[in-house]
């Protein structure tokens, strides 16, 4: 294999199979098709220059510092949630 192919590999690092793995359900297997075209187009409108500036990385571990970075939003709108909405006891036995 070529040095720049490996690297055009390495850069990717991820599953870029059409065929559906066996412990993989169908859902994930759609989402996985999903992003996968999402990539190869980005991929096919920037160049692998471009590519390899907006992924120094590879793509995998910008997946995964997106997906790390949901979570900690979503667990901090959860904690501020909770520390707001206060529920009231039932809604027949207030007196007003």
């Amino acid at each position: 294999m070529k040095p720049a192919q490996q690297q055009d590999i390495s850069l990717l690092n991820i599953n870029l199979s059409n065929a559906r793995a066996e412990n993989e359900s169908y859902e994930d297997y759609r989402i996985r098709q999903a992003t996968n075209k999402k990539i190869l187009t980005t991929y096919e409108t920037v160049g692998r220059e471009g590519f390899r500036k907006m992924f120094p990385e590879g793509v995998a571990s910008a997946m995964q510092q997106a997906a790390d970075e949901q979570h900690q939003d979503v667990a901090a709108v959860a904690e501020t949630v909770t520390e707001t909405v206060q529920v009231p006891g039932s809604l027949h036995l207030e007196d007003e």
